[in-house]
């Protein structure tokens, strides 16, 4: 695993990273596994700076730096290209900030005289054997939205900086700060449109540096990147075809190859073994990271396609993914809420009658689900979420059936034990009291939500890149910037059911990147066929491996009956909460993985450490 951490404290240093290397200006601060050319610092006297990781500012501009650095000027750090950590010292204090997305989270501990902290929360729980926190994996499994417990990691008293937020050490010990507002100025859609076309184009541009450069040439949003990137360098663009899949990726990929120059397109065959929840019963064959990961359970599918982009490349380079291009270029229908809310009622009436005729539902119907959402803000969402885990299990319905809400329980909570389900209500009615700066829209914090989670998921997908392939992944949609220039345009303008992704579509509009017929697209692959497949498929692995010796069964966050029945409903071709046990399989085979982890530190004895 790539990771850094670093002490802060009076009292001297008993131990590091093992392996780490130093970064130099800055004291007691290391990197572990990442290469020399992706950490680069400077120092002037007691200020200093490091970026760590995909950072699209040259040698020039990171020292022209300093003096924000100086200043405290945070923020203005974080809007680089790319994706990247900061440490900052400014005199006698320490600013450590992660990106909005959670690839690069951020973590600490207390000890006595100072403070630990760190990219990898498994690291400092290892300083002590703390072990997993119950109920902050419970809130995971439940909601699937990292802020939900906001300071709390996976592990007891490892303490997590939440999304938008900086860790700043100094004399006062340490403080989180928020450095990103909790919602941004509203931009028109249009006004928008050339700074998101600029964003992804610097963001993609960050990455091209002379390794070989390979992508994913599938719906819209990583066709986009895919031809960003042919106009500075050659791409190796790769389709998963399996033909159980029934879409039209490519086809419309063949056509893009054809259209665009620098485009070298290769078909990614489907196998029997490339489905869902494939592999698990090898454990192996992942890398151990940091926190689960939704990618466990597609693995085999993305390494058959690393090995597509490793046997059509000239050595490992880098690997453009669309992940996460849903999330900023568009928005779910929940943003009817806030217009109901704001008694926009009009405009929520139009938009509603829309989305309803493209799901085929009825208006009142919709409008039903939505309401309770208009009528609640998060804090009493959370409380209310609270008393429902209180009360007796839900029948399983499908979760598009069910009640908008501000943090929607999936169906992982209704498969906890009573004491798991009361433990997971505490929490969330503490959270809901100690509630600071809360959005005022529901559009805002799900969509920070879902950007978040899966910011998580493609650290995990990166990992699985570097260990088997050495190859970089790059998820230019989740770079500060480019979730800055679309996130600001409001989610009813996003989302309207007018048209497909219009922000994407208004931003390269006659521009000579993306053929006409890419943007006039209106379909969207899927992988459901391969879904239940899988579940099929491996069936009895999965009762094997979420059944009594589960290790999340013996926390009582999963109960095996109701699992058992989800696994029969997919063997009888019905309907499954799919989410829930990607969530489930996620956690417990991450839970089995740390049970024969590395050894994250080494000792310090004088100027010698042993391992």
């Amino acid at each position: 695993m790539r990771w850094g951490a670093g002490w802060y404290g009076d009292v001297g240093l008993p131990r590091r990273p093992a392996g780490g290397r130093a970064v130099p200006g800055l004291e007691n601060v290391w990197t572990c596994g990442w290469p020399a050319e992706r950490v680069r610092a400077v120092s002037q006297g007691l200020v200093a700076l490091a970026v760590v990781g995909e950072c699209g500012a040259d040698e020039r501009q990171i020292w022209e730096a300093l003096p924000v650095v100086r200043a405290c000027g945070w923020r203005v750090l974080t809007r680089w290209p790319g994706s990247y950590l900061v440490i900052a010292r400014s005199g006698g204090q320490v600013a450590v900030i992660g990106d909005l997305a959670g690839q690069f989270p951020v973590y600490y501990r207390t000890d006595g005289g100072g403070t630990w902290w760190s990219s990898a929360a498994s690291a400092l729980a290892e300083l002590d054997g703390a072990p997993v926190d119950t109920a902050a994996l419970a809130a995971h499994l439940a909601f699937g939205q990292p802020d939900v417990l906001a300071g709390r990691s996976l592990f007891r008293g490892i303490r997590r900086v939440p999304g938008g937020h900086l860790l700043l050490l100094g004399s006062h010990g340490a403080r989180v700060e928020r450095y990103e507002p909790v919602a941004y100025p509203p931009v028109g859609l249009r006004q928008a449109a050339p700074t998101v076309r600029a964003a992804l184009s610097e963001a993609v541009a960050a990455r091209l540096d002379g390794r070989p450069v390979s992508a994913d040439l599938a719906g819209l949003d990583s066709t986009t990147l895919a031809c960003v990137a042919a106009q500075r360098a050659p791409v190796c663009a790769v389709t998963f075809a399996d033909e159980r899949l029934r879409d039209d990726d490519l086809d419309y990929a063949r056509r893009t190859a054809a259209a665009v120059p620098g485009l070298d397109h290769h078909p990614v065959p489907g196998a029997s073994e490339a489905v869902y929840y494939a592999g698990l019963d090898e454990p192996g064959r992942l890398p151990l990271t940091d926190a689960p990961h939704a990618y466990t359970v597609t693995a085999r599918i993305k390494q058959a396609v690393l090995e597509t982009v490793a046997a059509c490349t000239a050595g490992p380079g880098v690997h453009l993914t669309g992940a996460a291009g849903d999330g900023v270029l568009s928005a779910s229908s929940s943003y009817l809420a806030d217009l109901l809310r704001e008694r926009q009622h009009r405009r929520a009436w139009r938009h509603a009658t829309a989305h309803a005729r493209l799901r085929n539902t009825s208006l009142f119907t919709l409008l039903a689900r939505t309401r309770p959402a208009a009528c609640r803000d998060l804090a009493g969402d959370w409380q209310a979420v609270a008393a429902g885990l209180r009360g007796p299990v839900r029948e399983w319905v499908p979760q598009a059936q069910r009640p908008l809400a501000w943090s929607p329980l999936l169906a992982t909570a209704d498969w906890m034990a009573p004491d798991a389900r009361s433990l997971l209500a505490d929490a969330a009615e503490r959270a809901a009291a100690a509630l600071d700066q809360a959005p005022a829209r529901l559009a805002d914090w799900a969509g920070r939500q879902d950007l978040a989670r899966l910011g998580a998921d493609v650290a995990g997908w990166r990992e699985m890149a570097l260990d088997g392939y050495g190859i970089e992944l790059a998820a230019p949609y989740l770079d500060n910037e480019v979730i800055r220039a679309c996130l600001a345009v409001p989610a009813d303008q996003r989302g309207a059911p007018g048209g497909y992704k219009p922000l994407l579509t208004e931003a390269f509009t006659a521009s000579d990147v993306l053929p006409g017929f890419v943007l006039e697209r209106v379909t969207k692959g899927g992988f459901n066929a391969l879904s239940y497949e899988g579940l099929r498929t491996h069936a009895r692995v999965l009762r094997e491996l979420l059944g009594t010796s589960s290790r999340l069964a013996a926390l009582g966050l999963i109960t095996p009956q109701p699992v058992a029945a989800q696994l029969a409903r997919a063997a009888a071709g019905q309907p499954v909460a799919a989410g829930a046990l990607h969530q489930a399989v996620a956690a417990e085979m991450w839970m089995r993985q740390r049970e024969t982890g590395p050894a994250w530190w080494e000792e310090v004895s004088g100027d010698v450490a042993a391992a």
